[in-house]
């Protein structure tokens, strides 16, 4: 970012990515995803992500600056896209303050 006098410097650390290729390609995380996803996870960004990163150290060539932010926009949006599971309430309910009845439950 030029005008700003500090150097631009990718969203995590180049060691962040490696970790989380690393993650991706464990034997209980492909299983994980694999159950709850029903397909692997394709872990080959990461790994673009930390030769990008490794490149920016090396060169700091506007290429692989924008090839991290890209990557990590990609990435938070994917994240976002995903609705809640439960609506959150705005209020507590109107009687929570009162005491459980045990004995008499009203669903049965």
């Amino acid at each position: 970012m030029a005008g700003t006098g500090t150097a631009w410097r990718p969203p995590r650390a180049c060691d962040d990515y490696w970790s989380e290729y690393k993650h991706c390609k464990s034997l209980l995380h492909r299983f994980h995803c694999y159950y709850t996803l029903g397909e692997a996870p394709s872990c080959q960004q990461w790994k673009a992500d930390y030769h990008t990163c490794r490149d920016w150290e090396k060169h700091q060539t506007t290429e692989a600056k924008e090839a991290l932010r890209g990557s990590e926009r990609q990435r938070v949006a994917q994240q976002q896209k995903h609705a809640p599971v439960w609506e959150l309430r705005k209020k507590p309910p109107a009687d929570w303050h009162l005491p459980l009845d045990y004995r008499n439950p009203k669903d049965s």
